[in-house]
């Protein structure tokens, strides 16, 4: 029998060294992290063709994006706006962990894939439809079959960079963003060394938005800066919106063998299923995912210096957050931070709690807690940031996601050394 040593049977550590952005409020990490601590709301009126006669007036729109200059003809034309975001912010993470160049890449089987999408690609697949409608079956293109899929963005970004590693799709509504990284995580600790993971989405093309017209918790306010107002009063629901962001999620050991800096580590996660908008029934299974990632992390109520909330916009279910923080972190969930930079981009499905963690290892990084934009009058009892950030420094983390289908996610993250030295 092999002799195993006390350092070998130390369980790896999951640690993210590399952070891509494209979100309405920055195609850049820099310029998403800039608009985010500065608290610049960018909701407005929807502007995209085919939508204007919707009930849904507001959302948060990615409007300076050029998919011809981030993504090749030959995968433009094969894919839908959710993966041209995807493939985008992965480049971004790659090269902000050092492995954009081929001689610096991983072993090909040694990276995989993982994303997450609860809307697909609806620009694509209506497009092809209308053609099928108006010209016949002879002017549908063959990425049809493709180009919609939940799982495009994992396939596109595994085929385009030739990482042939464990890949995968998490399809859990909104809480699947924090899940796919939970689920990178995990394959980093049964011996991957790296996974590129996340979320992005499109819902905004006409078919996707008429499919959430029947979801009662969306917003038909058509002011945007009194449309998407979490725990106040005023909440009256959420508004859609696109992009997201990619992480580079690697084994610790591995970034720092080649002089990596790691960033933060997922330290905890748990996920809970309570049912369809049942929002009272999620504050207990809110609870339940925060006391086990807590566990998992090893971490007490006390250490969490932040909370990037679910907020979802609606009275019932800010109040089941509200209690469940309670609940799970005891007189400490009335005291800790909290804060919701998603009200100036909008809730993007899936994408949103991403875009949640990497603004959350970006607050550790700079000791600064993002605020929540066009929230003033705080009715539950949270110590809620607003107005402007809040100067602090935490280095732990809690990053909470709900789905309108029942799912809840908690994820716990611990800020990295940031330097490559064991």
């Amino acid at each position: 029998m092999t002799s195993t040593t006390t350092s070998d049977r130390r369980p790896r550590r999951a640690a993210v060294t590399g952070i891509g952005v494209v979100a309405p409020n920055g195609t850049s990490t820099e310029t998403f992290w800039k608009s985010t601590r500065e608290g610049i709301s960018v909701l407005d009126r929807v502007t995209r063709e085919g939508c204007e006669h919707l009930p849904l007036k507001v959302a948060g729109e990615v409007r300076n994006f050029d998919p011809p200059s981030a993504v090749e003809e030959r995968y433009l034309v094969q894919t839908d706006r959710f993966t041209h975001f995807a493939m985008a912010a992965a480049d971004q993470a790659l090269d902000d962990a050092r492995l954009d160049r081929p001689e610096t890449d991983a072993a090909p089987f040694s990276v995989g894939v993982v994303t997450a999408a609860g809307s697909g690609g609806g620009e694509f697949g209506q497009r092809e439809l209308q053609q099928l409608w108006s010209k016949g079956s002879r002017f549908v293109g063959p990425y049809q079959s493709i180009a919609w899929f939940y799982a495009a963005s994992t396939g596109q970004i595994s085929i385009r960079r030739g990482f042939k590693g464990p890949c995968g799709v998490i399809a859990s509504d909104e809480a699947g963003g924090l899940d796919a990284l939970a689920h990178a995580a995990r394959a980093v600790r049964r011996g991957t060394d790296v996974m590129v993971a996340g979320a992005t989405e499109a819902p905004l093309a006409p078919y996707s938005v008429v499919c959430q017209l029947g979801y009662e918790e969306l917003s038909a306010i058509d002011d945007p800066e009194r449309a998407y107002r979490p725990f106040t009063s005023a909440a009256c629901g959420f508004v859609p919106a696109e992009g997201g962001a990619m992480l580079v999620v690697e084994a610790e050991d591995t970034a720092r063998r080649r002089g990596a800096p790691v960033r933060a580590v997922l330290a905890g996660h748990a996920a809970t299923f309570t049912g369809a908008s049942r929002w009272e029934e999620s504050r207990a299974g809110l609870a339940e995912a925060i006391r086990v990632a807590l566990d998992e992390a090893g971490c007490a109520p006390e250490e969490i210096d932040v909370v990037f909330a679910d907020a979802l916009g609606t009275p019932a279910a800010d109040r089941a957050e509200a209690l469940a923080l309670v609940d799970a972190l005891g007189p400490h969930g009335t005291r800790v931070p909290v804060t919701a930079p998603k009200t100036a981009v909008g809730r993007g499905n899936g994408a949103a709690a991403v875009l949640d963690v990497a603004a959350a290892v970006l607050a550790m990084e700079h000791g600064v807690i993002p605020p929540t934009p066009n929230v003033y009058d705080v009715c539950h009892d949270l110590d809620l940031v607003t107005t402007r950030a809040r100067a602090a420094e935490p280095r732990t983390a809690l990053v909470l996601s709900r789905g309108l289908m029942g799912s809840n996610s908690a994820l716990v993250l611990r800020l990295g050394t940031g330097d490559t030295t064991s």
